[in-house]
This record gives structure tokens, C-alpha cells and sequence, in this order.
């Protein structure tokens, strides 16, 4: 291997798809980011363009490669978001709008799903009380198939993000079993006495492949002809911890996307309801879960106040510290993990006369943080060990407030990294490792992780927060009975 080769990363996220050029030593060259919109066309559907995707990887990867010869890069890996679900033909072309992981549309069909699945099947499949929610991959494909049996006749393949990038970019249509959430069991085998239930759905899933497999060359108009190796991929939140240096038991990682995602690093495995734990790999488990709304919900609050983000972080620190009494509830469209309830909403409690856009500020991010703790704290359990620092990434990092804050709510130190991106480190480190470029995970975040800053928890505004959390976990107890009601 010569000096002048190069890994690429790319991340299919909620909001924009980012994507890096590494050197051969591990450095980041260069870094681009691309945008595409998202569709709410109704309460409880969320959709995007798969084709804007792929649009996104050829900009990425026309901007970072600018510099160099195409044909130096030794392979590249894509990781994106999961429970979203594209519904293709036989060529790959999407016959519906991606359905994405907050949509609800398949609420009813989950629930006649889950109830069909008896707690000594969910144990001997998954180890654990793992749930069929709106954004399952059956759920949805029951839909489709209710709904829209024309398309559903027509479907092919029923792929996640980054398994219809690779199709489109290599003609192979693969998945990994990590990605596959709820349908494979603890060896990572799909099965076949819960996915039979929904007529077709076997012929339609991809078929499984380790995620450093390479699946062929990959063409990218952005690539002016290079076509590089690309591997199978995972979902992000396993491609931030590679990309954290987290792979050891006892390490952890907390990812602020659109989404709250926290993932814990243990040798056993304790079911617990709402946490997804994974199949192990090599003697390893991860026990992970997402909220449904972490940066979602401050985007929101900016829109309805029809300021600026940074605005909204600028009044909250104005704050003081001090909201008021005000709590908030940031479940805007449901809850995921750890209650995966898709009818509870969110809000405001405690407002009063002298509440004002600076406490409301505040209490959003105090609230985002609230439902990250309720994770953290049923994730620990399933680990069976503590847990007093994370790895903090992801968009949501960038704020100090908001890091301290969430530092305070858990009680637990977040060392930011450097590169707030970790899922695109982490699919270069796919990429690494499967050219041979890394022996290892640890020799990869030996030369690819770096901590930028440690935000350690004060004592006693952890105290003052544990007192705020508890009436935040009361509040959705209390709130969560009228929702189901008017959805009965």
C-alpha cells in the first residue's frame, strides 16, 4: 500500500446524507454534507425520495474527492438510518415513497402483530422482550400489502436505505443481520415462524451478509469513472460506535441526531422491555434503543417560534439555568425506546405567568435530555453494569449547554469526539477493515477517534435534575391514558 490511498465514508441520515475522505492513515481529508427534504403529508406519515439519496452520494463524493485520483480509493462503506423501509421492483426502482422510521401509518398492523408473538417466542428468537412497533419492517409490509396490493404485487425487495444505495451502485441487493432489526434471531438468521406471518414478506427481504463483505464496484457519477469496492454497511447507530472507539464491554456511546440513540457495550445481556439488545458479536453485546424526537423536537420548537436554532440556544441559555417549573414532553409524533408508545404526544406542563421564551427554551432541551436518561437507564439494566462515561456525538453535541445539560440530567461524563460525524467514521472503518487497511476496530479508533472535550456532571444540579425527571416520568404517566383514549 502506497501513501496515496484513500478510504470514503458516507452516512444516510434523517435529514442529509454526510460522507468523508480518509488518508491511509486514518485523517480526515475532507467532509461534505447534503441535504434533501423530507415529506409530511399527513398526521403520522413521514416519507422522503429514495432517489434524493442517491443524489446526495454523487455531490458528497464529487466534493471530497476533488483533490485526488479517484482511483486511489481502496474501498468505501455506507451506514444509514433503519426502520426506514423502500418498497422497490426487480431493477431497483422505488415503487412508493420511502416510508420513514418516525412514520406511524402501520400502528394497527404492529399491534395485531405483536400480539400474536407470545413472551416465550420473543425470548427464544430475541433474548429479550424486543417489540413490533409501527416501524417494523413486517408491520409496514402488512401495510403495503392492505393498502396498496398493486404495489405490493409489484415489490421486489423491501430494503433500508443503504441496502437501496448499494443495490443501485453495485447491482447486488444484500443486508446485514445487525440492520435487520426484529427479524433475525440471536445467530442472525431471519425467522421464519414470525416473518411467514406476513404472506410474501420472505421473498421480499434481502438476503444476509457480513457487513465488511464487499458487494462489487461501486458507480458513482462523482467519481468521474472510478468505481471502488463498496461493502455491505450497517445501520448508524453501530457505525457510531465503531466510529465512538467504542467496541469493549463496559463503553458506551450517546449519538444527538434527529433522534436520542444510546448504546452500551456489555458481555451478557438482561431482557428488558423496550431495549433492543443485539445478537452478540464476538462475545460482545449491545444493548441500544432511539428516542423518537431528540434534535426533531428543537427543530420543531424553532419553527413554531419562528426563529433560528441558534436562537432558540442563545434564549436557552439565557435561562440561567432555571425554567421556571416548566417541563417538557418531547413526544412529538410518540415515543420509541423505551416505551414505544406511537400515541402519547407532547407539551408543555408547569407554565406560568412569567414564563417566557427563554424558560420555554430551556425546557426543551432539558426534556430531550429527560427521555434520554428514561433510555440510558432501562439500556443499563439490560447490560447489567454502570456506565459513568459515554462517547457524545452527533449534531446535537455541538451545543456546550445542551452537552452539559444532558451530562447533569444523566448524572454520567460525555467526552464529545472530535469528529461529531461517527457514523461516517465508523463506515470508513467498515471500508478499512474489509480492504485490509486496519487489522482491527482498535487499531482503527486508535488512529480515527480523538475526544475534544470532557463535560463532567455537577453534583447538584444532577440532584435538582433527578427531582425535575421524576415529574417528567409522571407526567407521561399520568398524560399517556388520555392519549390512548381519544385514539380508542
Amino acid at each position: 500500500m502506497t501513501e496515496k490511498t484513500f478510504l470514503l465514508g458516507f452516512d444516510i441520515g434523517t435529514t442529509a446524507a454526510k460522507g468523508a475522505l480518509f488518508d491511509h492513515r486514518g485523517r480526515q481529508i475532507s467532509f461534505h454534507r447534503a441535504t434533501y427534504p423530507t415529506a409530511r403529508p399527513a398526521e403520522g406519515l413521514v416519507e422522503q425520495d429514495p432517489m434524493d439519496w442517491i443524489a446526495a452520494l454523487d455531490q458528497i463524493a464529487a466534493v471530497v474527492t476533488a483533490d485526488i485520483d479517484p482511483r486511489t480509493i481502496r474501498a468505501a462503506a455506507i451506514c444509514s438510518q433503519v426502520n426506514t423501509h423502500v418498497f422497490v421492483d426487480k431493477s431497483g426502482a422505488p415503487l412508493m415513497p420511502a416510508i420513514v422510521w418516525q412514520d406511524g401509518r402501520a400502528a394497527a398492523q404492529a399491534a395485531k402483530l405483536d400480539g400474536a408473538v407470545s413472551p416465550a417466542e420473543r425470548q427464544i428468537w430475541w433474548g429479550a422482550p424486543l417489540p413490533i412497533d409501527a416501524s417494523h419492517a413486517l408491520a409496514r409490509m402488512a401495510w403495503v400489502a392492505d393498502h396498496c396490493p398493486e404495489r405490493w404485487r409489484d415489490t421486489a425487495w423491501v430494503l433500508s436505505p443503504k441496502d437501496f444505495c448499494t443495490f443501485h451502485l453495485t447491482g447486488a441487493v444484500a443486508s446485514d443481520p445487525i440492520s435487520s432489526i426484529g427479524l433475525v434471531d440471536l445467530d442472525g438468521r431471519y425467522i421464519p415462524a414470525l416473518i411467514d406471518r406476513v404472506a410474501g414478506a420472505a421473498e421480499r427481504l434481502p438476503p444476509l451478509r457480513r457487513f465488511t463483505d464487499q458487494l462489487g464496484p461501486m458507480t458513482l457519477a462523482g467519481l468521474g469513472g472510478a468505481a471502488p469496492p463498496v461493502v455491505v454497511g450497517t445501520m448508524d447507530a453501530w457505525a457510531n460506535l465503531f466510529g465512538s472507539g467504542v467496541h469493549e464491554p463496559g463503553q458506551g456511546i450517546y449519538v444527538s441526531g434527529t433522534s436520542e440513540i444510546i448504546g452500551l457495550v456489555s458481555q451478557s445481556r438482561q431482557p428488558v422491555d423496550g431495549i433492543v439488545s443485539f445478537l452478540p458479536i464476538d462475545g460482545r453485546h449491545v444493548h441500544a434503543g432511539p428516542t423518537q424526537c431528540g434534535g426533531d423536537a428543537l427543530r420543531w420548537f424553532a419553527v413554531a417560534m419562528e426563529r433560528g436554532i441558534e436562537d432558540i440556544l442563545e434564549h436557552a441559555g439565557q435561562a440561567g439555568g432555571d425554567s421556571g417549573g416548566v417541563v417538557f414532553l418531547p413526544h412529538m409524533m410518540g415515543e420509541r425506546a423505551p416505551v414505544w408508545d406511537p400515541a402519547v404526544r407532547g407539551g408543555f406542563v408547569g407554565l406560568g405567568g412569567q414564563t417566557g421564551l427563554a424558560q420555554l427554551s430551556l425546557a426543551v432541551l432539558e426534556g430531550v435530555a429527560f427521555s434520554a436518561r428514561w433510555l440510558f437507564e432501562a439500556a443499563s439494566l439490560a447490560a447489567g453494569r454502570d456506565y459513568p462515561v459515554l462517547i457524545h456525538s452527533g449534531k446535537g453535541s455541538q451545543s456546550d449547554l445542551w452537552c452539559q445539560i444532558r451530562a447533569d440530567v444523566l448524572g454520567v461524563t460525555l467526552d464529545r469526539v472530535r469528529q461529531h460525524d461517527t457514523g461516517v467514521v465508523g463506515a470508513a472503518m467498515l471500508a478499512g477493515v474489509s480492504a485490509g487497511q486496519f487489522a482491527s476496530w482498535a487499531q482503527a479508533s486508535a488512529v480515527m477517534v480523538q475526544t475534544e472535550r470532557r463535560f463532567a456532571p455537577n453534583p447538584r444540579r444532577h440532584d435538582a435534575y433527578a427531582r425535575r425527571y421524576e415529574f417528567y416520568r409522571q407526567t407521561y404517566d399520568a398524560l399517556a391514558p388520555l392519549y390512548h383514549a381519544r385514539e380508542a
